[in-house]
């Protein structure tokens, strides 16, 4: 890797700069990013990734400490591919009294009860519907026939949009989230996010007229019916933002738990045995993370790891690399359902830690894992060497065939 570093030349009496890379392309790194992850580790824990435009932080120590100092490392990313995305500056991209205004619109709909009494019982009966529709003994894609279809019904009802279809609900995931994490900055990308807008807004502005007074805990009665309700176009960008990563964290996550306990029959055994079910899909969210990266802009002249990062700077916290840093784990490389401790950063940390782990956890990690193997507890995969994963700012697999039985 040293060979295509370009050091970059430090200001006087400052600490030197990050190296540029200049040869990673984002078509590698939304191919098979883990690679290259593992070099800059080693060598270049701190790089600016020409191809993205960001300073790249790829050790957990470095990219913990950004996300827990949100005075000196501001989600206000000015760059960012998500405003064009959502066509708005989001939560996602506001800190403090800004950010926490939005953030806790929508907070009432998953409280604890909501969790217990509405949602993960609601979610039950989604499974045994969606399980139920799934042939034995058949080759079939979980991907296309569950954990697609059933992530998206699952945030549909959440978000107060019952109306919209499976199909649309996957198709306005997919599309979101390609534009949000599109640092290639490929306009065909962006153009699919504008149509895909409209149609959100047709159906939030369907959904208010239902909604309005009505006694629902949804996230859209929530937000429409408090006593202070925040903008409408906020409103949308908060339930942009609940589609697009909802459906991609609850459909990458149970199938990435799924492929690795299939490759890994020794586990599911135990797993099996002992309930582990939980640890299961902490270690599939570790193993490959759903959300890959995130963006800080600095707000201040600072230094990490014995590197100069000049006020203004946008580095970008890796978590899909400090998931695998070997400082923290054995053979990240492996998936180890029984891996303890696991201190993963999937689910983020400080004031953006993501909104629906909880429901996450509960759904796929309490509800779906161990009633999928319960009914087809001889299940197996046609091939794993041809289920493709891709993504940079989001990643999971395209398709996964299996035979239920």
């Amino acid at each position: 890797m040293r060979e295509f570093l370009i050091q970059r030349q430090g200001r006087a009496n400052k600490m030197p700069q990050a190296p540029i890379n200049d040869t990673v392309t984002i078509h590698q790194l939304i191919d098979d990013p883990y690679p290259i992850y593992r070099r800059f580790r080693q060598e270049t824990p701190v790089v600016h990734v020409k191809a993205v435009g960001r300073t790249m932080l790829t050790k957990a120590a470095h990219t913990r400490a950004v996300k827990d100092n949100p005075g000196l490392f501001s989600s206000d990313d000015p760059g960012t591919p998500q405003t064009l995305a959502f066509r708005t500056r989001t939560m996602m991209r506001k800190d403090g009294e800004e950010h926490m205004c939005e953030r806790m619109a929508m907070a009432p709909a998953l409280s604890p009860k909501n969790l217990k009494q509405i949602w993960v019982p609601g979610y039950e009966v989604l499974t045994e519907k969606y399980l139920d529709a799934l042939p034995r003994g058949e080759v079939v894609d979980l991907f296309s026939l569950l954990a697609g279809p059933i992530s998206g019904r699952k945030v549909a009802d959440f978000c107060g949009l019952t109306q919209v279809s499976d199909d649309d609900m996957q198709r306005w995931c997919q599309t979101l989230i390609d534009a949000a994490g599109n640092f290639g900055w490929f306009q065909d990308l962006f153009d699919k996010a504008d149509k895909v807008n409209d149609e959100v807004d047709a159906a939030v502005a369907q959904s208010i007229v239902r909604l309005q007074g009505a006694d629902d805990q949804s996230a859209l009665a929530t937000m429409i019916n408090a006593e202070n309700p925040i903008p409408l176009s906020q409103i949308q960008a908060n339930l942009k933002l609940a589609i697009s990563g909802g459906v991609n964290e609850s459909r990458d996550s149970m199938l990435t738990t799924i492929f690795g306990l299939l490759t890994n029959p020794d586990q599911l055994e135990e797993v099996k045995r002992t309930n582990g079910w939980g640890g299961a899909f902490e270690e599939a969210v570790r193993w490959v993370a759903p959300i890959q990266v995130s963006s800080r802009r600095v707000t201040e002249d600072t230094e990490i790891g014995g590197i100069d990062i000049p006020k203004d700077e946008v580095v970008m916290t890796v978590q899909a690399s400090s998931n695998h840093d070997e400082e923290l784990f054995d053979e990240p490389e492996k998936f180890n359902a029984f891996r303890r401790p696991n201190p993963h950063q999937s689910f983020g940390s400080g004031p953006h830690h993501c909104f629906g782990t909880h429901l996450a956890r509960m759904t796929v990690g309490k509800t779906m894992l161990p009633l999928i193997f319960e009914r087809f507890p001889n299940m197996q995969l046609v091939d794993p060497d041809t289920v493709k994963w891709t993504g940079f700012g989001f990643r999971g697999p395209l398709s996964m065939p299996v035979r239920l039985q």
